[in-house]
């Protein structure tokens, strides 16, 4: 595998994953009422997010250009890393909406 594939890769995974924590606070954070802190892990979470798909972004760029890499177990991982934080951020931002009507009744 080339360095610079490794690299996004790597990149994928590190920062789908400080998505999916950040997400974690974020309910977490409103579960206790925080709402202010949950709002600023969601938007944490969600700059995480635009990291791991410039990584993506790059793979992909350079798969259509004709460059094909060998998909590994490491590069599924990379992907199904991303995809999880992805879900995991959108039902996040769904709950802290929840805790946000609660606290305002």
């Amino acid at each position: 595998m080339e360095e610079k594939n490794l690299e996004s890769i790597m990149g994928l995974i590190m920062f789908g994953g400080n998505a999916k924590s950040d997400a974690m606070e974020a309910i977490a954070a409103a579960k206790e009422g925080n709402l202010e802190l949950a709002d600023q892990k969601i938007e944490d979470a969600k700059a995480s997010l635009v990291e791991a798909h410039r990584a993506q972004t790059g793979l992909l760029t350079q798969e259509a250009q004709g460059d094909h890499m060998t998909v590994t177990l490491l590069t599924v991982h990379a992907q199904d890393h991303l995809m999880t934080s992805i879900a995991f951020t959108d039902l996040a931002k769904e709950f802290v909406d929840v805790y946000r009507r609660i606290e305002e009744k």
